[in-house]
């Protein structure tokens, strides 16, 4: 199995071919626009336009299985991410991301993925860290999907080549991004 070969709809409901996205250089994100974390939309879209002429495409997936951060159903997270947030990548439906009812995309990229750790060298890796293994240890378990603003990089060819945990800023990926984009 393929990235490609997953099977998402857009956040409106229609079927999403993501074999349109092959050639292109993937970001793919769980979001919540409620989260502390959504500061990140605004970088993520600033990113998303100086480079989606280059083939980048965001692929954003909301989720509302952490702290119950995106509690309103596709038709308002929609509204809220267009006009409120100004976000112009792409969005998909509401998603569970981990645990038994993760969409399979979503295991798919944590099997290609696994997780490495937070970066406790920074102050908000060390904050992660510590509030995960204090308050949701059976989160911090294992590889699954650990907060809101998990992010996958994924080169033209479909192959998962960085995970990028939520304390990491978009910028801090944008090296990584020009280095697969052929600019």
């Amino acid at each position: 199995m393929s990235f490609y070969d997953n099977k998402v709809h857009f956040i409106d409901g229609r079927l999403a071919d993501l074999t349109t996205y092959r050639g292109n250089v993937l970001l793919v994100v769980n979001t919540a626009s409620k989260c502390s974390y959504s500061r990140q939309f605004d970088t993520l879209q600033q990113l998303y336009e100086k480079y989606h002429r280059y083939g980048f495409e965001i692929l954003a997936f909301p989720c509302n299985q952490f702290n119950e951060k995106e509690p309103g159903d596709n038709s308002e997270v929609k509204t809220h991410c267009e006009n409120q947030m100004k976000l112009t990548f792409p969005l998909f439906e509401k998603i569970e991301v981990r645990g038994l009812h993760a969409h399979p995309i979503f295991r798919f990229l944590t099997n290609q993925a696994p997780f490495l750790g937070f970066d406790t060298e920074t102050a908000s890796g060390e904050w992660m860290d510590h509030f995960l293994k204090e308050k949701f240890p059976y989160i911090y378990k294992g590889d699954g999907i650990k907060w809101n603003f998990t992010k996958f990089l994924i080169d033209q060819n479909g192959q998962v080549r960085g995970r990028f945990e939520t304390t990491t800023e978009p910028f801090d990926i944008e090296p990584s991004i020009r280095s697969l984009l052929s600019m």
